[in-house]
């Protein structure tokens, strides 16, 4: 038996509580958790704005020590810290025989698994794959990466997601290149990790939007040379910022339409908005056709910030090491698991950055 925050039903508070948790079977691994991070997309998950089989147990940023491994596992031992990964890659389906792992078809299978039970006997299901809301999780040797050398292991877990996700959208979806300008829309957990990565790959202006005039402090630690509170009139800030022109790159990590549409608005002639916020179906971004053609801006989605994370967790790691990635930056507040309801509550109010649980 094992503490676990699980997720009884959609729209429902977490519950507290001890779950039966078997022992790894074949290809799988049992994890003791370190850390784990709250991302907005476990609050999505517990809102219904994205789909996930209850009761569940959320959490898909962590890391942590093995304990235990199944049949037929090899490369992995007890003893072994490792990051947990989210979305696995299956090697075998269309987007992956691209090279587009991040667009696995089949990354997420495991979410619709049983993987534990509540101490009534219920069945459990692990959200995102790997369940890292728990004192300990079992998952799938694929969703285990080795932790690079010199990371320490509490914060290795923002490496998970946040850092993936903001690293990713800057690098390998906006390719920001030396001497661009970018703004980032919204600075929470991803945007903090967008505002570094900016700053590492020589952004010569870095503008942090967001509704809170509180995370300036926050923005600017991070790289940000420019802090707007948003408003109606951001895009029109910005551009006075840039002599009128716009920003090259904009980086949305809302969701929602009104962002997105004022990363748009907000970017150059000829500029690139990524977006990386997770929102609802009833956020609907509108476009018309002459402004399409005439501004030639390209809006991309990011899933994942398109990383592939066997490849990108060694650069990152080396980011750390060399000091000019700050995971501790990233974090706001670490919290034990009964914090997470209060969490949830902090990022709908716009606060904070990332909140870690701490075990």
């Amino acid at each position: 038996m094992v503490r676990a925050a699980v997720l009884p039903a959609i729209g429902s508070p977490l519950e507290i509580t001890d779950i039966d948790l078997p022992d790894p079977g074949p290809g799988r691994i049992r994890v003791r958790l370190a850390a784990a991070g709250v991302c907005h997309s476990d609050l999505s998950l517990s809102n219904g704005t994205m789909r996930v089989p209850v009761p569940a147990v959320l959490g898909h940023e962590g890391a942590g020590t093995v304990v235990a491994v199944g049949e037929g596992v090899t490369g992995i031992a007890p003893g072994a810290s490792v990051v947990l990964n989210w979305a696995p890659s299956c090697g075998g389906c269309h987007a992956c025989s691209l090279g587009e792992v991040w667009l696995c078809a089949n990354a997420l299978t495991g979410a619709a698994e049983v993987y534990a039970r509540t101490a009534g006997g219920a069945d459990l299901h692990p959200g995102l794959n790997v369940a890292a809301f728990a004192e300990e999780t079992v998952v799938s040797a694929s969703c285990a990466l080795p932790l690079p050398a010199g990371i320490p292991l509490t914060d290795a877990a923002l490496l998970g997601c946040a850092v993936l996700t903001g690293y990713g959208a800057v690098h390998h979806s906006a390719r920001v290149q030396p001497g661009e300008t970018v703004a980032v829309y919204g600075v929470g957990g991803v945007g903090l990790a967008a505002l570094q990565a900016a700053r590492i790959a020589g952004a010569s202006k870095v503008v942090a939007v967001d509704v809170s005039p509180e995370k300036e402090e926050l923005a600017r630690a991070a790289g940000a040379t420019d802090y707007l509170v948003a408003s109606d009139t951001t895009a029109r800030e910005i551009r006075a910022l840039t002599g009128k022109q716009g920003v090259d790159v904009a980086v949305e990590c809302v969701g929602r339409a009104t962002a997105i549409r004022t990363a748009w608005d907000s970017t150059r002639r000829g500029g690139r908005t990524t977006v990386v916020g997770i929102g609802g179906k009833d956020q609907q971004v509108t476009f018309n056709a002459l402004e399409i053609f005439h501004w030639g801006r390209t809006l991309s989605g990011c899933v994942y910030g398109n990383s592939d994370p066997a490849r990108d967790l060694p650069v990152l790691a080396e980011h750390v090491r060399a000091g000019r990635l700050d995971l501790g930056a990233l974090v706001t507040e670490r919290i034990a698991l009964d914090g997470i309801p209060a969490a949830f509550e902090n990022m709908l109010a716009g606060k904070g950055g990332r909140a870690l649980v701490v075990f």
